[in-house]
């Protein structure tokens, strides 16, 4: 059993700047990647930034320069550095980890999310 804690979010002005954490703990062999997604009201979930353990990250396009991802393998957590934000970045971040457990069984997990809203 894997668990995905998020903590961060809030509310914060226009411009403003938030960090997200995300810290998995439980049958973890090894994280192959974390990332976070969002889902703004009537939306579907998208990508926001993913991290990979070959040191790689991807960022959506509207994120690009604003926010930055970065890991902590010791501590099995990831977090989401969010500047310059916008009422556009408003919704629930979602953590999202790819874990291989002792079985060697690599399955996907999601944290419950945590609200963002950036007011203009």
């Amino acid at each position: 059993q894997v668990q995905l804690v998020e903590s961060g979010g809030g509310l914060v002005q226009a411009g403003g700047s938030l960090r997200l954490s995300c810290s998995a703990s439980g049958n973890i062999f090894s994280i192959t990647a974390m990332g976070w997604y969002r889902q703004a009201p009537g939306k579907q979930r998208e990508l926001v930034a993913i991290d990979t353990s070959g040191g790689s990250t991807n960022y959506a396009d509207s994120v690009k320069g604003r926010f930055t991802i970065s890991r902590d393998n010791v501590k099995n957590t990831v977090y989401l550095r969010m500047s310059s934000l916008k009422p556009d970045d408003t919704a629930v971040y979602y953590c999202n980890a790819r874990i291989v457990d002792y079985s060697s069984v690599t399955r996907n997990y999601w944290g419950k999310g945590t609200l963002v809203t950036v007011s203009s």
